[in-house]
């Protein structure tokens, strides 16, 4: 029963729990972590029914997606997403293209048009019916150095050959290296209707699509969930909602008096032309302190640790107190109770400045729990920043927000990449370059674009800059900084004999972090702090009166089994009780015994 559960995938693990007819939620896998507490909390989440027929009709614009053509000027039809695969000898191409065709109308995105008209751009559905673009290229007379050369131009060409008016946004392309040799599968979507996640549920579809019709049945799919067009709309009407506009304040009142820009070397144009990238890592062995570790001794998840390492690389770098980073998250934020978005292929990226401090004469660890509850205050991730911006009917508001300060870096840590493509023995990613999937004459948002995820075991982080603003080895020195820093939190992390907590450890406590350390100190591992009940406390100031024998009450009984795992079972039973410093009692959980708590001396009586 305290077999722990990975959480890497928490979004696609639930997918799985609830297609076993387990109803889990993300949440839930997120905050029950061993297989008992998730079988205490399984078939508890709500079901949420969602139209299984084909989705038709226009469309509300996402806030990224009004974000893309608020930005983009030149060549919209080229900003894709795509993957490039490698095919195991035998895969039929026939089977694919049906497989591919299913998914045309089984995800109603990868339908969509977009047209603009007198009031701007607008989205609609195309026909369920709508016949999927899938080639299949015969490349089985050529040798292999010619294969790679015309799988990589046809390639480019596929990347520019999306048309938003009139579609497709979807390209498939088989390329036929032989009988006996893999074959390369080449996916093209264009970004307006794709994202991270989704490549994990058209991938996990394509190989189960493929599986039945090999064994001659019918292509059967995990039940939609709710539509991309139906969260659109949720999030037009939550633009207009009280429950947002509280959100205003914290953007608006974000102090940049300390912000200074990054330094260039040239100011040359940023194009997507003159894009390069560098790539360091951490080994395995440093990757898995930071994955494990780390958490452990600070509480603090992988974003927050790898953000702690950017304001001290790059906020040093660039001079004064603060460091204005744009960051990029999933999107799919359970703020509604009536949608289910875990199977629902589209863009849902969310995009929001975070201002971290930047201190530079604290160590490692204390700059990651600095940063921790920087980004744990942000609201619901970071949601309504681009809500309000983009879908708001305030013209204040939205001018109120275009006024702030625009960050020049955008950080994204995908997660772990491993488990994407290893489930499938019919897919792995190919080694040819799958061509340009923007443009070359578009402008970049950010000077920095640094993307992290962990893949073979280890971290990779990716630095992205345009050469006509700043030289290699300015990009390889940050980059280098970066990792130094990585490194000094997994040596900090290692003399840290017991977990350090901060605040949001602990929303109902309201302690600060000077008194959670000494309320916790040399205690072990905290599950929770939170003040004692109006009836505990009653019961708590009687008894210090009444003496210790009041309110105690004692069973007897002969117990079987392992007492730990009873004690496990009943959280009560860890439980310990403590006065906090100011006399405020708390109550703390904690996975000790209850006799391992540290005693504490009464007040005196008057």
């Amino acid at each position: 029963s305290g077999l722990v559960m990975p959480t890497t995938h928490p979004r696609g693990n639930a997918v799985r729990a609830n297609q076993a007819g387990l109803r889990l939620t993300p949440r839930q896998l997120f905050q029950h972590q061993t297989i008992a507490a998730l079988a205490a909390v399984a078939g508890t989440a709500a079901v949420i029914e969602a139209e299984q027929g084909g989705v038709s009709g226009d469309a509300p614009l996402t806030p990224i997606q009004r974000w893309f053509f608020a930005s983009q000027k030149t060549d919209l039809h080229h900003f894709n997403q795509s993957v490039l695969l490698e095919v195991k000898p035998g895969v039929d191409a026939a089977r694919l293209k049906d497989v591919m065709q299913h998914l045309l109308a089984h995800h109603d995105v990868l339908r969509l048009r977009f047209r603009r008209d007198e009031t701007g751009w607008r989205q609609t559905h195309g026909d369920a019916s709508e016949a999927v673009s899938f080639e299949r290229i015969d490349l089985s007379g050529l040798i292999p150095e010619e294969q790679t050369a015309n799988i990589e131009a046809n390639a480019e060409d596929l990347q520019r050959s999306l048309d938003l008016s009139d579609g497709p946004i979807v390209r498939a392309a088989f390329f036929d290296l032989g009988q006996a040799t893999p074959g390369r599968l080449l996916l093209v979507i264009h970004h307006l209707a794709v994202d991270g996640v989704s490549w994990r549920i058209l991938l996990e579809d394509l190989h189960r699509g493929y599986e039945h019709l090999a064994r001659g049945e019918a292509i059967t799919l995990a039940p939609k969930t709710t539509s991309f067009k139906r969260w659109a709309e949720r999030l037009s009407d939550y633009a207009r909602s009280e429950e947002l506009r509280q959100e205003l304040p914290y953007w608006l009142g974000m102090k940049h008096a300390g912000l200074k820009r990054l330094p260039v070397d040239a100011a040359g144009p940023n194009t997507v032309e003159s894009a390069r990238t560098i790539e360091v890592s951490l080994d395995p062995a440093e990757t898995r302190a930071l994955l494990q570790e780390v958490p452990r001794a600070y509480r603090a998840d992988m974003n927050a640790a790898l953000l702690s390492a950017l304001a001290e690389s790059c906020g040093s770098w660039a001079g004064g107190d603060a460091l204005l980073v744009d960051l990029e998250g999933h999107g799919r934020e359970e703020i509604f109770d009536d949608v289910d978005v875990s199977r629902t292929v589209g863009w849902f990226t969310t995009v929001y400045p975070v201002l971290l401090e930047v201190t530079g004469t604290r160590g490692a660890g204390e700059g990651l729990l600095d940063v921790k509850e920087q980004l744990r205050s942000v609201p619901n991730k970071g949601v309504g920043y681009g809500v309000m911006k983009f879908l708001g009917a305030d013209a204040e508001v939205a001018d109120g927000l275009e006024s702030l300060p625009a960050a020049e870096i955008l950080f994204n840590y995908f997660g772990q990449l491993d488990q994407v493509l290893t489930e499938s023995p019919l897919f792995t990613p190919a080694r040819e370059r799958g061509g340009a999937t923007q443009s070359a004459r578009q402008e970049r948002e950010h000077l920095l674009e640094i993307n992290t995820s962990v893949a073979g075991g280890q971290l990779r982080i990716g630095w992205t800059y345009s050469a006509n603003v700043h030289n290699r080895e300015t990009i390889e020195r940050l980059a280098a900084a970066f990792t130094g820093a990585l490194r000094a939190l997994i040596q900090d992390s290692r003399s840290v004999e017991s977990a350090l907590y901060t605040p949001s450890d602990f929303p109902l406590a309201g302690l600060d972090r000077s008194q959670l350390v000494r309320l916790t100190r040399g205690m072990g591992q905290v599950d929770d702090i939170y003040t004692l009940s109006p009836v505990q406390q009653g019961m708590y100031f009687h008894s210090l009166y009444a003496g210790t024998g009041a309110y105690v009450e004692q069973t007897s009984g002969a117990l079987r089994g392992e007492v730990s795992t009873i004690a496990a079972d009943e959280i009560i039973v860890c439980t310990g009780f403590r006065p906090n410093l100011d006399m405020l009692n708390e109550v703390r959980l904690h996975g000790d015994r209850a006799h391992a708590l540290e005693p504490f001396e009464h007040p005196r009586q008057p």
